[in-house]
């Protein structure tokens, strides 16, 4: 994590930009204190949409149906 004074951040603000998008966190302070913390933004999760699939899927109507011998026996390393 990168400390820097005011003054420097207004002056290198691009740069310290950049600094944060590849993930860096970038910590600006006064008079030797820390006053501000620069971190990259996280990319939000898209908002759910109940029934958004609705009739563009389709189960198939065996679905819960038994697995053959030969299959369930793989399935249980027989």
């Amino acid at each position: 994590m990168q400390t820097v004074n005011i003054h420097d951040a207004k002056t290198q603000f691009s740069k310290l930009i950049e600094a944060v998008s590849q993930g860096e966190e970038i910590v600006i302070a006064k008079a030797g204190k820390p006053a501000a913390k620069l971190v990259p933004v996280q990319a939000s999760k898209p908002i759910r949409q109940p029934g958004a699939l609705k009739g563009k899927m389709r189960i198939a109507a065996d679905f819960d149906a038994p697995l053959p011998n030969d299959l369930q026996a793989a399935f249980e390393g027989k």
